[in-house]
């Protein structure tokens, strides 16, 4: 569908707000006083929704996109710095898991959370892949152990060092899991390869962080699965099992699921590191 500005004028206050908010120039103010398309709007319109989402008067929309699509946001609604303090600094990496699957509608509602993470000139090309079944994560692990014994018998290039290779090797031969961590659930985010920017690298890698920081608004408990996205990236039987289109590239990985442990600190951190101009 084309770029099409619907104006209500009974509602329209002439304002320019949507104008201003349009960070394309998509919009101009016409000779009567309401907002228009620009020239260029067919081609600059990203669909990103500022203009509908910045009137005050529910007076602006486009045929991608009216008012009565998108849902209000909530009056009364506050977060105070305490807060989102809390949430922030509380983020821990989770790294034991109960043995209980997580409802799939509850990670439908997280990854969905996460789907309104910004991306460049809003392509939103982010794309979920979910291993849900233990027994496959599982599974996947073993892969990924697999790629490391290649590494390590120089059948292939190693990426790790020696001595971390045999370290994860002996760990998983004794029946630890060093990949997964007993995680009930992994999600991968994957995007298109040939994008301008690039844009699905940064769009994953903040789609991934925003579910990671949202999971404990549900009781979960999340860790990024760096080994497990190694592999996909370098080890082509992982990359098919996952059945990820050939021009997509995997930006992350992250492990899933209720923790069995809830830390009573904040370990310390570095201090910010700004330099003032």
């Amino acid at each position: 569908m084309g770029f099409v500005v619907l104006i209500d004028q009974e509602k329209c206050n002439k304002d320019g707000i949507c104008v201003s908010e349009c960070p394309e120039r998509a919009i101009e103010m016409g000779e009567d006083g309401y907002p228009k398309a620009t020239a260029v709007g067919e081609q600059q319109c990203i669909n990103c929704g500022h203009c509908v989402a910045f009137c005050p008067t529910g007076a602006f929309g486009l045929a991608t996109m009216k008012p009565e699509d998108c849902d209000p946001v909530p009056e009364g609604v506050s977060t105070s710095m305490e807060e989102v303090d809390a949430l922030v600094r509380n983020r821990r990496s989770i790294r034991t898991y109960k043995k209980k699957t997580v409802p799939k509608d509850v990670l439908e509602k997280l990854i969905g959370m996460a789907c309104y993470a910004p991306t460049a000139k809003n392509l939103e090309p982010v794309h979920w892949a979910v291993i849900y079944d233990p027994e496959e994560v599982q599974r996947f692990g073993g892969m990924v152990i697999a790629w490391m014994r290649a590494m390590r018998s120089r059948d292939i290039k190693s990426i790790f060092p020696d001595n971390l290779l045999e370290l994860i090797i002996s760990d998983a031969e004794a029946g630890n899991d060093w990949i997964c961590r007993g995680a009930p659930h992994i999600v991968v985010a994957h995007g298109p390869n040939d994008l301008p920017l690039p844009a699905s690298p940064t769009a994953c890698t903040i789609a991934l962080t925003t579910l990671e920081v949202a999971a404990p608004v549900f009781a979960l408990g999340a860790c990024w699965a760096g080994y497990f996205n190694a592999a996909i990236n370098n080890y082509p039987p992982m990359l098919e099992a996952l059945d990820i289109p050939g021009n997509h590239d995997c930006h992350g990985a992250m492990m899933l699921g209720y923790p069995v442990y809830k830390a009573k600190r904040i370990p310390v951190r570095k201090k910010a590191r700004i330099t003032w101009r």
